[in-house]
């Protein structure tokens, strides 16, 4: 088994198979381990590079099911609540996202006058969604094996979901009369585009529902301690300690197939410029769906290839990352914050911004001090000029290219610091992230963030599937069911794992 990508979809799908009795071998073209859940180190600060926290570590989350199946402890972690602070246009106090069901219901009673029908139809299809998801469906299904999990996965109260399968958050509002009432409207907005990539209007409404309720007890997110490296640290001592190899600063550059099955990858090592063809039984791509129409290069199926071209443009990210002093963290900030700062801005491009804080002793910054990290959606486009990588640094050299990434860190220090004490006195350390910088480390097309976005032609039964046109080829990361997150991802690592050994029989 060769696994191309070493991200938390790629290190599950290796371990759990390595566990299994699989031979396995990891290739990355990254130094360490965990895609955009990965870490660096700055100045004896730690910050997370993407994903800053996590879902599924409660009993029956696919964390802890993983993670029991491999043996390996579950990482220490301490829930986040609220799971998110939300600040709308104008206002000083947050809508927050409480983790006690009952709390939160009354926090969104107060904040949004007249909508609890709405509310209390998107709990009904989460609790629906959640137990059918729990039951392991594959979705969507590519033969008979996957179809035959997918009905196993049925119960009754899941046909209640099917009339809403065709629906749409914003279709679902203009329903209950609510499509007129901003701040709900807002909200929502920001949090799905946050777990969906597109706003109300787009987003499907059944994986809005999931998207909407996981904060919530007995489920919610988490915020681990050390880092998000942690996962990724434990997902490769699994991998090694069946057997398997995880292999840093190895690019794949090909995947090779013939007669309509996978048969090899073209292997480059970074350090020494050796490039090897290397065989394999089956092939699991941890990459965007665009990368690995590139890796196939003419073996990719033509109509494969039509339907990622026609996929809409997919959204990056700029990040800032801060080494604070404690002095800049306000008394009881939340770990999670969500700033909008103007009505008729986009939810991009710094008017929206995302942001995470260490905790004090959670390992991510020396006493006293502690992280921030914001991140805003932005084009890629912007940030490319029209060109595509070359394979050197010389495009960070470029004035345009500099001057713009200059622009947006002053003006997200800027926005932070409505709410954050940020001076020469309270900031140790800046840097900053763009579409190329992800692109660069993590190799995802464009630098793009998050997947395909969940919109009706996208998610679930009309997504796209792990099990690829090519035989024994097979996708697992954010461009699959169910989306993205550790969470998604793992789950998709999971379908694989039970596919490859389903077919090995």
């Amino acid at each position: 088994m060769i696994v191309v990508g070493a991200g938390i979809g790629g290190l599950t799908t290796g371990a759990l198979l390595a566990h299994r009795g699989y031979q396995v071998r990891v290739f990355d073209q990254a130094i360490v381990p965990g895609g955009c859940a990965s870490t660096f180190k700055r100045k004896g600060f730690t910050f997370d590079v993407g994903a800053t926290q996590v879902a599924g570590l409660e009993p029956g989350g696919i964390h802890y099911r993983i993670f029991s199946e491999l043996g390996i402890d579950l990482p220490t972690a301490t829930p986040c609540d609220p799971a998110c602070a939300v600040f709308l246009p104008g206002e000083t106090e947050p809508i927050n996202v409480w983790r006690d069901p009952q709390r939160w219901q009354a926090e969104r009673q107060r904040q949004f006058p007249g909508s609890e029908p709405f509310w209390q139809l998107m709990a009904a299809l989460f609790h629906y969604s959640w137990a059918f998801q729990s039951r392991d469906p594959v979705l969507p299904p590519r033969n008979l094996w996957d179809l035959w999990q997918l009905m196993q996965a049925v119960r009754p109260d899941t046909v209640l979901t099917v009339p809403h399968t065709f629906s749409t958050v914003g279709q679902v509002l203009r329903w209950y009369g609510l499509q007129d009432d901003r701040r709900l409207k807002t909200f929502l907005d920001l949090q799905l585009k946050l777990y969906s990539q597109v706003g109300a209007d787009e987003t499907a409404l059944l994986y809005a529902a999931t998207a909407l309720g996981v904060s919530q007890e007995p489920r919610g997110l988490h915020h681990l301690h050390g880092s998000m490296q942690v996962l990724s640290n434990q997902l490769v001592e699994a991998i090694e300690r069946g057997g398997g190899e995880v292999l840093m600063r190895h690019t794949v550059q090909r995947i090779h197939t013939k007669a309509g099955r996978v048969i090899a990858v073209e292997v480059c090592h970074q350090k020494t410029g050796q490039v090897w063809t290397e065989s394999a039984d089956h092939i699991v791509a941890n990459v965007t769906v665009q990368d690995l129409v590139r890796l196939l290069g003419e073996d990719v199926p033509s109509g494969y290839r039509r339907r990622v071209d026609k996929l809409p443009p997919s959204s990056g990210a700029f990040v800032i990352y801060l080494g604070v002093t404690q002095a800049a963290i306000p008394p009881n900030c939340p770990p999670h914050l969500q700033f909008l700062f103007d009505y008729d801005g986009p939810i991009a491009e710094n008017n929206s911004l995302f942001v995470s804080v260490s905790r004090p002793g959670d390992g991510r910054a020396p006493d006293g001090h502690a992280t921030l990290i914001a991140s805003t959606f932005t084009d890629p486009a912007i940030w490319w000029s029209g060109e595509q990588e070359t394979g050197d640094r010389e495009w960070e050299k470029s004035p345009l290219y500099a001057g713009l990434k200059q622009r947006y860190t002053q003006e997200a220090i800027e926005r932070l610091s409505c709410y954050f004490t940020l001076t020469p006195e309270t900031i140790v350390h800046v840097e900053a992230a763009t579409p190329r910088t992800f692109a660069r480390y993590t190799a995802r097309d464009r630098g793009i963030v998050g997947g395909i976005g969940q919109r009706l032609i996208t998610f679930g039964p009309f997504g796209f599937a792990n099990r690829t046109p090519i035989q024994n080829l097979w996708l697992v990361g954010d461009s699959t069911h169910p989306g993205e997150g550790t969470a998604g991802v793992s789950y998709s690592a999971l379908t694989v794992a039970r596919q490859i050994e389903a077919s090995s029989r």
